[in-house]
């Protein structure tokens, strides 16, 4: 056995394949995947850090607008009052009068238009033919008028030619010549010619009157007929265009809305206390927003008479007060012609009210004569 072992072949050393080199591994794709969280995680705080920059400035300027507007407060007199609000103009609708379908627009959003200047016109065509019919019934009317007159001065004749023969009959009776039975039949044709007469007078009458409802009838399609041109009411600016060409709008239909530039206004509501003092057509200063340098003068137009709740949508001194009265301070018509193109409506500001004539205006509010 130990023969059989020893003599079994015995492969060189040479023959047997190296074991595998160890070899350590580099983790190539995780150092990659570190690298990039930490410039991740670098990029997340700068932004952060902008953010909190960002919002520190905002909280900064906020806080000291604040501060400037509660000093710019706490400067004014004991004799004017204040209050926050929305400067408004007068808003116009322009609608149809009758239904119909729009056939021409001339003006859009945005537009400044003049008093009496057309800016959209329906389709009359209906209209338009009816009103021709009118016209040819009263050039009917007044033929029949005309023949009527000649009726009347042809019974006029027969009447006259009648009353002459009854004077002769009457003489030639008195005389013996005539018997009674001729004088009766010249009184009866007499009262025949002048009923006649009576009755073409009377058809006259009644042919001029219906004369007159047909010229009235053309009047009333002609009035329908400009009443369906849509003109400016008044000098202003075209707020909203609801309609287009084409559309068919019922009786009373929207096409524009337009701004009164001449009524520019601006409502605050003041306490008891300030309210009970304003009085109407004192001055007033409107300062907006978007132009804090500018103090327009203003008139007071209006002082409600009875206290309601504080709108929402409107911020006084202290918070919400419970019950506030609405007070309207309202800008020169004049000056406002003169500055059309410059009027807005919706920007927010703040209304000064004098509530004492004696209390001078301050510096900054002493009204300003540029827009």
């Amino acid at each position: 056995m130990d023969e059989e072992i020893n003599s079994a072949p015995r492969v060189p050393e040479e023959a047997n394949p190296p074991p595998p080199e160890k070899r350590d591994l580099v983790p190539i794709h995780r150092g990659r995947n570190l690298q990039t969280v930490s410039l991740a995680g670098k990029r997340v705080s700068r932004r952060w850090l902008r953010l909190a920059l960002l919002l520190a400035i905002m909280v900064g300027g906020a806080g000291g607008g604040f501060y400037w507007w509660l000093h710019s407060q706490s400067d004014l007199p004991p004799g004017i009052a204040f209050g926050n609000g929305r400067i408004e103009a007068l808003e116009i609708d322009i609608d149809t009068k009758f239904a119909g379908r729009i056939s021409e627009i001339l003006a859009d959003a945005g537009d400044m238009v003049k008093a009496g200047q057309v800016l959209a016109r329906m389709d009359t065509r209906d209209m338009a033919a009816s009103l021709k019919k009118s016209e040819a019934a009263v050039a009917q009317a007044k033929k029949a008028i005309d023949e009527a007159n000649a009726n009347v001065v042809q019974q006029q004749t027969l009447a006259l030619l009648a009353q002459q023969e009854m004077d002769r009959a009457n003489t030639l009776f008195a005389r013996g010549f005539q018997t009674k039975e001729v004088v009766d039949q010249r009184q009866q044709t007499l009262d025949g010619t002048g009923a006649g007469l009576k009755a073409a007078q009377d058809q006259v009458v009644v042919l001029q009157h219906a004369l007159e409802a047909s010229a009235h009838e053309v009047e009333l399609y002609e009035v329908n007929i400009a009443d369906n041109t849509l003109v400016a009411p008044v000098d202003g600016r075209i707020q909203y265009r609801i309609a287009n060409i084409g559309e068919v709008l019922p009786a009373g239909g929207k096409v524009f809305t337009t701004l009164d530039i001449t009524y520019v206004y601006m409502d605050v509501y003041l306490p008891t206390a300030s309210a009970g003092k304003v009085k109407l057509g004192s001055d007033a200063r409107i300062v907006l927003d978007a132009v804090p340098q500018l103090a327009i003068p203003a008139k007071v137009l209006f002082v409600a008479t009875e206290a309601q709740f504080t709108p929402k949508t409107v911020e006084t001194q202290s918070e919400r007060d419970t019950l506030m009265f609405r007070v309207r301070a309202k800008i020169d018509p004049e000056r406002l012609r003169a500055r059309a193109e410059k009027v807005r409506s919706g920007l927010p500001g703040v209304t000064y009210l004098q509530l004492d004539a004696a209390t001078p205006w301050p510096a900054r509010l002493q009204g300003s004569a540029t827009p």
